[in-house]
């Protein structure tokens, strides 16, 4: 048995007021219960790794779990309907059926570690603490959003939240660096204020040069760095099996770097393996987490994702493993909420959300001499010559 280090209200993001206004009725003796699930068993590489068959958590943090999983669905379902309604350009690429990840990563990791991930980022963002507004405006490139719209889907950032990376596997030598920043304050800091980066990419980004070379830095100077592998199935429209000729990506850390294979399309296996993660990277190195999960929709929205596999396929995996749903089991069957609680939950999640596109909506543009700004730190510096695309085309501000 592995009972959960942290309580879920300090682990995850609060739920909104209207959610927890519909679980007034649920009782204390309901959400205070322990309970024990088992979890798929992990595979490991050069590594014990988390020797755990079954994890226990609180009715209180499986109920958070669930209005959490809800939340990142809803929030990139208004994304989706709000770039085919043309608020947004550009290029988007949701999260639909990964939100395992950020529910588990958040609830074992210190929100003084840093993230670094690729363009996949919504969710990711909104578990480091961003809000909705924040999010959803800079979709639609308002300066109400989180890099004040001029970032887009791909380039978002929040606090120890380093993107939201638009070039693929760039992100993981930036995760190594961050790392190493940390390696040298943790010299100095008390167990309990060490921090760690957790550098994510997706398995289509596995085979690019600078990742492995960031991977031997790491490992050459024990960086306190999580390497996590999104392994979706699908780098773009081409299953991991015809790009990679190794897809255990947990055994690719070159003989040197410990690894393990995680079912993350749970979060309690996730969080268990981020729990048993964090603390290994701090005393011996960098590890590399091999997080199995699955998208929903296609690579980004002008992929339907219906061309390099069947949709029997992906209603398959919505049956038999989807986030959502196999929460929603748990609680029921714990006896912690009824379906028409969580129903209930639900539609005000979903309120919360819409609300939040409306706010997002009504901030402003931001004017075109907005485009020679926040080039500089420093804002006086700003205050200079600005070089265009050419000299003729440049700036005296």
């Amino acid at each position: 048995m592995f009972a959960l280090a942290r309580a879920s209200a300090s682990a995850a993001v609060a739920a909104p007021a209207a959610a927890r206004a519909a679980v007034r009725c649920i009782s204390d003796a309901a959400l205070a219960q322990e309970l024990t699930f088992p979890i798929t068993p992990f595979k490991c590489h050069l590594t014990d790794g988390p020797q755990v068959e079954e994890m226990t958590t609180t009715g209180a943090e499986l109920l958070e779990f669930f209005k959490l999983a809800v939340h990142y669905r809803r929030l990139e379902l208004v994304a989706e309907s709000a770039y085919k309604q043309q608020l947004i350009r550009g290029f988007c690429h949701l999260h639909i059926g990964q939100e395992a990840i950020p529910i588990g990563m958040e609830a074992a990791i210190s929100k003084a570690d840093s993230v670094i991930t690729a363009y996949r980022c919504h969710t990711l963002l909104k578990a480091r603490g961003a809000s909705d507004v924040e999010i959803l405006a800079e979709l639609l490139g308002r300066e109400a959003g989180c890099s004040r719209g001029k970032g887009g889907s791909m380039h978002m950032y929040g606090p120890e939240f380093y993107g939201g990376n638009g070039i693929v596997g760039a992100q993981i030598p930036i995760g190594a660096g961050l790392a190493l920043a940390h390696k040298h304050a943790n010299a100095k800091a008390a167990d309990d204020a060490k921090r760690i980066a957790v550098a994510l990419c997706g398995d289509g980004a596995v085979p690019q040069g600078q990742v492995h070379e960031a991977f031997n830095m790491a490992a050459l100077w024990k960086l306190p760095v999580i390497f996590c592998v999104e392994d979706n199935q699908f780098g773009m429209g081409t299953s991991v099996s015809r790009s990679n000729a190794n897809t255990e990506f947990y055994t690719i850390g070159h003989g040197v770097i410990p690894g393990v294979q995680v079912d993350a399309m749970d979060p309690l296996a996730v969080k268990a393996a981020f729990q048993w993660a964090r603390q290994a990277t701090i005393d011996n190195g960098p590890t590399i987490l091999q997080l199995k999960t699955y998208r929903y929709r296609g690579h980004s929205m002008s992929d339907p994702g219906t061309s390099y596999r069947t949709r029997d396929e992906v209603k398959e995996v919505q049956k038999s493993r989807d986030v959502i749903e196999g929460i929603r089991a748990r609680v029921i069957d714990a006896g912690i909420a009824d379906a028409a609680e969580l129903k209930a939950i639900e539609k005000d999640i979903r309120k919360t959300v819409e609300a939040a596109l409306e706010e997002a909506k009504a901030s402003s543009e931001l004017p075109a001499s907005e485009l020679i700004t926040d080039i500089y730190v420093d804002k006086e510096s700003q205050k200079g010559f600005v070089r265009g695309v050419s000299l003729d085309k440049s700036w005296v501000l």
